[in-house]
């Protein structure tokens, strides 16, 4: 078993694939092609200085040997960041090297771009993808989804698009299946030193006979006794304790906002409801005056028929009294009439004849 320095970190990463036979044997197991050259290409990113998060690059050109013989010089973008990091990053730095006149091609004298292959070195899982490497691989297709083959790769599709390789490195757990797992085994977190997370504990035996593997060891080994570059992983320890610390300070201050939050929904949904039977409420009363006002207005109107009513029935009385007065008047004169006749002398028979009354009448009228 030997002890090798940790590539994961930056400055490691960067010692190990300044070794030029190393980045071809990298590059030869993402690609599953034979990479015959490669160059390291100027940018800015291709240190440790870093911003708010890590994302370390490094741009290759790289020169592969196809099946058929043939050679095809190519971009090759490494990103990797052990820390989750939004894609927004790894967009603007794909868009800077899409507008970098350095990449476009100069057998085309500047009219097509070289194709590119951006590598992803992540030390983090993507959500629920199960595979440690993922392989995304452009297609053609015409309008009825048939593959398109003929014509391609065409350099206008290859300066517009591109092939990516994403890498979990959580998801490196020792199996090695094939030539990618045995060099990205190097990568390995469950291979940590249990007391120096710098440091990753490598069985040699594994590596027996592998010329490859045994220089990639090598390297890591010297990266190890390195004092310089074991302070440089001290500072990146250190720079990340504060990036952690402030990560961890955000995602409280995140979760106690949810919880705010998750109040004010609450409340908001009580309220809602209370303004929902506040309405209710007053819907019923606007029914309840409703049916009051059609209930007043009804009674109004059988006042107004009654009061009607009461108006007929007095002129009515009004009428029958003034007939009473007449009669009573009309039977006064009757009297005094009668009275006279009689005391006339004349015979009540003959009184009765002569006012055209009965018998019972006139002496009623005498009382």
């Amino acid at each position: 078993m030997v002890t090798v320095a940790n590539p994961l970190y930056d400055i490691v990463f960067k010692y190990l694939l300044e070794d030029e036979r190393i980045a071809r044997i990298l590059l030869s197991a993402l690609l599953k092609e034979d990479v015959i050259s490669v160059e390291t290409r100027r940018n800015e990113y291709s240190n440790i200085a870093r911003d708010s998060l890590s994302i370390f690059r490094i741009d290759f050109g790289a020169t592969i040997r196809k099946a058929d013989g043939s050679e095809q010089f190519v971009l090759i973008e490494i990103q990797k960041t052990w820390v989750e990091t939004e894609t927004l990053r790894f967009r603007q730095y794909l868009g800077a090297q899409y507008a970098n006149p350095m990449n476009m091609s100069a057998e085309s004298k500047g009219i097509y771009g070289i194709p590119m292959v951006t590598v992803y070195l992540l030390g983090h899982r993507l959500g629920a993808i199960e595979e440690p490497v993922l392989y995304v691989r452009r297609h053609s297709y015409d309008y009825n989804d048939r593959l398109v083959t003929k014509g391609l790769p065409d350099p206008f599709v290859e300066s517009l698009t591109h092939d990516s390789i994403i890498v979990q490195i959580p998801l490196l757990h020792g199996q090695i299946n094939n030539r990618l797992d045995k060099v990205l085994s190097v990568f390995d977190q469950t291979r940590q030193d249990t007391s120096n997370k710098q440091m990753l504990i490598l069985d040699e035996a594994a590596f027996e006979g592998d010329t490859d593997m045994q220089l990639i060891v090598n390297r890591l080994l010297a990266a190890a006794a390195d004092a310089k570059m074991r302070h440089n992983m001290n500072v990146e320890d250190e720079y990340f304790s504060v990036i952690e610390k402030r990560d961890t300070e955000i995602m409280m201050k995140d979760a106690e906002i949810a919880r705010q939050d998750a109040k004010l929904s609450e409340q908001g949904a009580k309220l809602a409801e209370q303004d929902a039977k506040l309405a209710e409420n007053e819907a019923k009363l606007a029914e309840n005056e409703a049916k009051l006002a059609e209930n007043e207005a009804k009674l109004a109107e059988n006042e107004a028929k009654l009061a009607e009513k009461e108006a007929k029935l007095t002129e009515k009385e009004a009428k029958l009294t003034e007939k009473d007065e007449k009669l009573a008047e009309q039977d006064n004169m009757l009297r005094t009439s009668v009275q006279m006749l009689v005391d006339a002398g004349m015979p009540i028979e003959t009184v009765a004849v002569s006012l055209n009354k009965d018998i019972d009448t006139i002496k009623r009228l005498l009382g």
